[in-house]
């Protein structure tokens, strides 16, 4: 693991192969990777960013993590989204515009890289307040979605407004708290949308310091209760961003989870 854990997120990696739009908006684009290696086509990955929603944040900060997965012979697909602190970020934009990318990029991609984008719907990898949005996706558009792996997830919105996590980041979502806002909370927040209607495997560091392993398992226990097809990994020697770095010694935990999506039952 690095000295600094952080450093995976300006770490300098190549660059994509393409950029595609999904819509008119700048931010609505997400930049695609071309699997490695030769092999045949294979189901596309979207990795959805973290950064509480913040406009500060964008998709680059996931550029090893993209590598990384590539790497394991996918298609990948950064997936930009309007974020909080700019014009039109916020509620729904940032929600909907994941939520439309998801159901966009398959095509766009398969038309981008040609023979290496088999068909299904992808699999999603969510990082923090990304790790949010991709359970979102995964329960409001549950056909749209082959699997989802969250690494660290946001996944009790009205718990991190209680919280106040990175100072009002959930307010700044959704315009508020749960008490002015609720039914954007019962839309928006995955808690109170268990079980999670496909396969879904949470990773999440037993050190933390950003999002509370204690959230990740109350939702997991919750799905798990439920009926649903949902599993926790805890990694006791892992902070929050050893989980997108593949550098890290806990990268071969998140390869194993991420592969097991894909596994029949």
């Amino acid at each position: 693991m690095p000295a600094d854990p952080r450093d995976v997120l300006s770490r300098p990696t190549a660059a994509p192969d393409v950029t595609v739009s999904y819509g008119d908006h700048p931010d609505q684009v997400a930049d695609l990777r071309a699997p490695a290696g030769s092999g045949p086509a294979r189901r596309l990955v979207v990795v959805v960013h973290g950064g509480f929603w913040r406009a500060e944040y964008d998709r680059r900060h996931t550029d090893p993590l993209a590598v990384g997965l590539a790497a394991l012979g996918h298609p990948v697909a950064q997936v930009e989204y309007r974020r909080t602190g700019q014009p039109g970020g916020g509620w729904p934009a940032t929600l909907t515009d994941v939520l439309t990318g998801v159901k966009e990029l398959p095509r766009l991609a398969a038309e981008a890289l040609p023979g290496r984008v088999a068909a299904g719907p992808p699999l999603l990898v969510g990082h923090s307040a990304g790790g949010h949005l991709a359970l979102y996706v995964a329960t409001t558009a549950p056909a749209a979605v082959g699997g989802v792996l969250a690494l660290a997830p946001v996944s009790n919105l009205a718990e991190a407004y209680r919280l106040d996590l990175d100072e009002g980041a959930v307010a700044a979502l959704l315009g508020g708290g749960p008490v002015e806002h609720p039914e954007r909370y019962a839309e928006a927040d995955p808690r109170l949308s268990v079980p999670t209607p496909t396969r879904t495997v949470v990773a999440h560091g037993a050190l933390d310091q950003q999002v509370p392993i204690a959230m990740s398992r109350e939702f997991v226990a919750a799905g798990r209760a439920s009926g649903g097809d949902i599993a926790l990994l805890e990694l006791p020697e892992c902070e929050h961003f050893g989980l997108i770095d593949p550098e890290s010694a806990a990268w071969p935990q998140i390869t194993a989870a991420f592969r097991s999506l894909q596994e029949d039952r």
